[in-house]
């Protein structure tokens, strides 16, 4: 290392966890009886110059490393102690976009995958900001008063969180639907009024939608239509696919040549003793 290079250490909190830098680590325990603690990592959200954020900087509280049973709600209860909470966000990843994302649906709204995430807690207050970052700790997650559902009583809640119900889900669908349908008539309108508009180019947009439409079809032309689908049909069937279909077609054809010969001669005979054959 060059002489007068600076190194950057990590500072330690006294229960022994290093604090990454710019973050700060708040130990948190299941319960009250659990002997180790996990870490939760703190600071306040702010965004780089120039850079755009839907969370009010002065507000939010940036976490990371929260823990599978660490909910939205059990999040606000824990940080209720600093201010009135606003509101809490979970994410997988920290959220560069410009608005937090919201989904309009409840029932079609993509599962997030049960892990460590990362949270963004908003107080309705900026002075419950510093107030969350110097925490002492422990804090606990499951209390008396809040219990946090594990085993048999999480998985009866989740399943019945997975139960849709079917009045609402029908409301839903048919919003969307409507929904669907309208900007599709509109889409449908702004084709129809381009159509046939030169562009600054001077090239014409030509839809299928803009071809003459055909008359009606009448009976007889909808069984001959018919009849001819069903001809074309037939001549791309196999037909004596076999060596042995081969041979039964040329032994039918044959017996047919002599079954007409036959016949013939005996016409032939008939006329005769007729007297009404004249070859010449």
């Amino acid at each position: 290392m060059a002489a007068g290079e600076k190194t950057r250490v990590n500072e330690k909190t006294p229960e022994g966890a290093t604090n990454p830098p710019g973050y700060r680590a708040i130990p948190i325990k299941f319960t009250q009886d659990q002997a180790s603690c996990h870490f939760l990592y703190v600071k306040q959200h702010r965004v780089r110059g120039g850079a755009k954020s839907g969370w009010p900087s002065d507000r939010t509280l940036f976490v990371l490393n929260v823990p599978p049973y660490c909910s939205e709600g059990c999040l606000a209860q824990l940080f209720s102690a600093c201010g009135p909470v606003q509101s809490v966000s979970l994410h997988e990843k920290p959220d560069l976009s410009e608005m937090p994302k919201t989904t309009s649906s409840e029932f079609f709204s993509p599962k997030s995958v049960p892990g460590f995430q990362v949270a963004y807690v908003v107080f309705r207050k900026p002075a419950s900001v510093p107030k969350a970052v110097a925490l002492p700790g422990p804090l606990i997650a499951s209390t008396e008063s809040h219990p946090v559902k594990t085993g048999i009583e999480k998985w009866i809640a989740d399943y019945a969180d997975s139960l849709v119900d079917p009045e609402a889900l029908r409301v839903e669908v048919d919003k969307f639907m409507e929904e669907y349908d309208k900007k599709a008539a509109e889409e449908d309108a702004k084709a129809e009024a381009e159509e046939g508009v030169p562009d600054e180019e001077g090239w014409v947009k030509v839809t299928r939608k803009g071809r003459r439409p055909g008359l009606p079809r009448s009976e007889a032309a909808s069984l001959r239509v018919l009849e001819k689908e069903k001809r074309k049909k037939a001549r791309k069937e196999l037909l004596n696919f076999y060596a042995w279909q081969h041979r039964e077609t040329k032994m039918e054809h044959l017996a047919q040549l002599r079954k007409k010969f036959e016949e013939d001669k005996q016409r032939i005979a008939l006329m005769r003793a007729q007297r009404k054959f004249r070859p010449y």
